[in-house]
């Protein structure tokens, strides 16, 4: 069990509740997570041109990345009017191709068996599918084999620090004990969230090999707007810094979010 002091302690480490960069935010850690998250995908994309599937929620800015690097994107989004939302509509600049469908990523079974290269659930995707595991045997069954997914979830980390934000204390206690943790937010949506081990365990219970699972981030939102504050030159190194220290921190949970890379055996 979970007393508040220690509650707090998982709140204090989790840097923030806010678990995604409000549209007009200023904030220079958002800014930074931001280039982070575009470096990891950078560095996860195969340098030839697949096809990916993205599965990413409301936010346009990776499958254009990808369009960007040459690669052929069918980029699910949840209705015709969000196609029109600013950032969204319009062709893609680059030399791949986007192609945009109205369905339901938590519901992904109909398209072909083996119709794509790749997988791509950013933004949290998969924390929203709150019965992650059938999404991801879709997943599994849209895949080629060889094919790889690329996903972001909330962590384990930052669920503790919501329930202790919102005075929870039955239900932190309860987590310990608990198979699956599905935490509310204040605006009445609830995510899914994971540890390292219960994420290796979905992924290979549904098929797939696991590469890796890391934090997102390891620096603290308070470093990142000082360091940016004292010499903002510095934001460049700082993203590669970050980048190389989640890859030393694999299978560890730091930070509000994680992500993982996983394939479809050949």
């Amino acid at each position: 069990m979970l007393s508040g002091a220690e509650a707090d302690a998982h709140s204090s480490r989790a840097n923030t509740l806010v678990c995604e960069a409000p549209a007009d935010s200023d904030d220079p850690y958002w800014a930074f997570y931001e280039e982070v998250a575009s470096a990891q995908l950078r560095e996860w994309l195969p340098t030839e041109p697949v096809r990916v599937l993205d599965v990413s929620g409301p936010r346009a800015r990776f499958a254009r990345q990808m369009v960007a690097a040459g690669h052929e994107v069918v980029r699910v989004v949840g209705s015709l009017s969000s196609i029109d939302a600013p950032g969204e509509g319009g062709p893609a600049p680059g030399p791949g191709r986007l192609r945009r469908v109205v369905g339901d990523a938590r519901s992904l079974d109909w398209f072909r068996p083996g119709a794509f290269d790749a997988v791509l659930a950013e933004a949290r995707a998969l924390s929203f599918c709150l019965a992650t595991e059938t999404t991801l045997e879709e997943i599994y069954r849209m895949l080629r084999p060889g094919g790889r997914l690329l996903l972001c979830v909330d962590s384990l980390l930052l669920g503790l620090a919501r329930l202790a934000e919102q005075h929870r204390w039955a239900e932190l206690s309860d987590v310990p004990r608990a198979d699956v943790v599905l935490v509310p937010a204040e605006d009445g949506t609830i995510t899914r969230c994971f540890w390292p081990e219960e994420l290796r365990a979905l992924l290979t219970n549904a098929g797939l090999e696991v590469d890796w699972i890391r934090p997102r981030t390891v620096l603290s939102a308070e470093a990142v707007r000082r360091a940016v504050a004292e010499d903002v030159s510095c934001f460049p190194t700082l993203v590669r810094t970050e980048v190389e220290l989640a890859a030393e921190r694999e299978g560890e949970s730091i930070g509000i979010h994680l992500i993982a890379s996983a394939r479809r055996p050949d």
